[in-house]
């Protein structure tokens, strides 16, 4: 019997490139409004976005953690120009947050108003699930 492909990725982001990896569950854990990454239960690694595998212990033993509380802007800038695909959302501001033991790249909410002159690296930010503004699902930073 032929198994059925498991196309949940589909659902995230303004634009999917894949249907199918590894990582599924992080598509459901963003429907229950968690944002997920991956820890190496051999080395303790976290990474974000979620991986399967380690590259520290060449490890398949992975298991999820919630991203949580704040982190701090590294860095970010706003793009005016963007590929096929993402030009209906432009101009949107994209970030680098810094959680201590992983990092998390995504998008400023659209919400924030003036990013350039209200965001400052340094900063505290928070992240949560929010859905594209052609519903899909995926996560924005807000100012904590």
């Amino acid at each position: 019997m032929a198994k059925d492909k498991d196309v949940r990725f589909s659902k995230f982001g303004t634009v999917s490139f894949t249907g199918v990896t590894q990582v599924n569950d992080f598509i459901d854990y963003l429907e229950q409004g968690k944002i997920m990454g991956t820890v190496c239960k051999d080395c303790g690694q976290k990474f974000f976005p979620p991986r399967a595998q380690c590259y520290k212990s060449l490890s398949s033993n992975m298991d999820w953690f919630e991203v949580t509380g704040k982190g701090k802007l590294v860095s970010f800038s706003t793009l005016r120009y963007g590929p096929t695909g993402f030009t209906d959302e432009l101009p949107y501001t994209i970030a680098l947050v810094d959680y201590g033991d992983y990092k998390v790249f995504g998008r400023i909410d659209p919400a924030v108003s003036n990013p350039d002159d209200s965001l400052k690296v340094g900063m505290e930010m928070a992240a949560k699930p929010a859905k594209t503004s052609n519903g899909q699902l995926t996560y924005v930073f807000q100012p904590a």
